[in-house]
């Protein structure tokens, strides 16, 4: 047994039991673990330097962490007027990163293209939680802020898995890829047209489903270790077929609480009770720190990426004016703008690539912290009012 994984694994449990016990406390469990993970790390205390065991869980918890997104998106809430407003402002915000890649190419920063994608992601897992703290996710403002979110979170998985298969990237990789977002998109055509599906293979799995075979869950979980395994060997932007597989597995079944009520609980157990924990402090173990310190340009890059995240995702909020108020807007300007597991994505994706600069990448990631810490805060003090008018 690797003795770092035990500390992880500590880390990982005693994060949640601390904000349980201090619920004065209000901060994202997954930015507390990232938090302790610096200080345990080789930047800081040096107790724990991630080994091999570390990494291949870590590993795993990213693609576990990018497929649990892409089946939060729900393709439902793309259709008629409301898709019509997301499309907008997903316009709008692209345009915003083209001109953040264009300032970060003139500045002549390694791996612009990368972070202006990178900046298109909101946080589906984190935005939730607000909207139901609020209970507002019924109500216009949450669909929009949903909707708007889960669009640019699939539109940074598309940009970069077709920007980022470069020549250099094995064939096999490039159809891996291909294979997987043409699957997608046919799945969105399908979810959008309402069409149902039903198989003889469904069938099976339903019924093996909740008995000792734990089917999905099993077939979920070879289906994620796959893309993991595969990002190892076929170029590591195949991770993002993980987002894409889970884009798949909501639009096959697009009411999963209501049609298999314990998958999703099973599937957040194996998820977020295990192997996500586990990326989000080895993120914290291998943030390169000291190098964001060493180097005050990049330290000086922490509030420009944070006004480049507020740019490409607060802004195009706008959209939305017609149907919301002024308060409301602001707030789905501010948890659109709310971004972190998806910038770690990135940035373990440059790194890897050597496409980004470790302190820019480091950079980044402090901007996705500030980014968690202060925004859903501010969008939770002006949430309330309104729908304690509305309601």
């Amino acid at each position: 047994m690797s003795p770092g994984l035990v500390i992880v694994l500590a880390v990982a449990a005693g994060v949640p039991l601390l904000l349980g016990l201090v619920p004065a406390l209000r901060l994202p469990g997954a930015l507390l673990e990232i938090v302790v993970g610096v200080l345990i790390g080789p930047s800081v205390l040096g107790w724990v330097t991630p080994d091999a065991t570390v990494r291949a869980l870590a590993l795993l918890g990213l693609s576990f962490l990018l497929f649990l997104a892409g089946s939060e998106v729900d393709l439902r809430r793309f259709r008629g007027t409301l898709g019509r407003r997301v499309a907008i402002s997903l316009v709008v915000s692209v345009g915003a990163a083209a001109v953040v890649v264009g300032v970060l190419l003139a500045l002549g920063v390694d791996g612009a293209a990368l972070i202006g994608v990178a900046l298109l992601a909101t946080s589906l897992g984190l935005v939730v939680p607000v909207l139901s703290d609020a209970g507002a996710l019924a109500q216009p403002v949450g669909r929009l802020a949903l909707a708007g979110a889960a669009s640019g979170e699939v539109a940074a998985v598309v940009l970069l898995s077709v920007g980022l298969a470069a020549d250099d990237t094995p064939l096999a990789g490039r159809l891996l890829l291909l294979a997987l977002l043409v699957g997608a998109l046919g799945m969105i055509a399908l979810a959008v047209l309402g069409v149902e599906h039903s198989t003889r293979l469904t069938a099976v799995i339903e019924r093996l489903a909740d008995t000792s075979a734990q089917i999905r869950v099993r077939l979920t979980v070879l289906l994620v270790a796959g893309l993991a395994l595969a990002a190892q060997a076929l170029g590591f932007e195949a991770i993002l077929g993980a987002f894409l597989a889970g884009l798949l597995v909501r639009a096959l079944d697009p009411d999963p609480a209501a049609t298999h009520p314990l998958y999703p609980v099973k599937l957040e157990a194996v998820g977020y009770g295990l192997l996500v924990p586990v990326f989000f402090v080895t993120s914290g173990l291998t943030l390169d720190l000291s190098g964001l310190v060493e180097h005050p340009a990049a330290l000086a890059a922490v509030p420009a990426f944070l006004l480049a995240l507020l740019l490409v995702r607060g802004l195009p909020a706008l959209a939305f004016r017609h149907e919301l108020g002024r308060r409301e807007l602001l707030a789905v300007g501010l948890l659109q703008a709310t971004s972190l597991p998806f910038l770690l994505a990135a940035v373990a994706i440059g790194h890897e690539m050597d496409l980004l600069d470790p302190a820019v990448g480091a950079g980044l990631v402090a901007a996705g912290l500030v980014s968690v810490l202060v925004f859903p805060a501010v969008a939770l003090r002006l949430l309330p009012r309104v729908v304690e008018v509305v309601v």
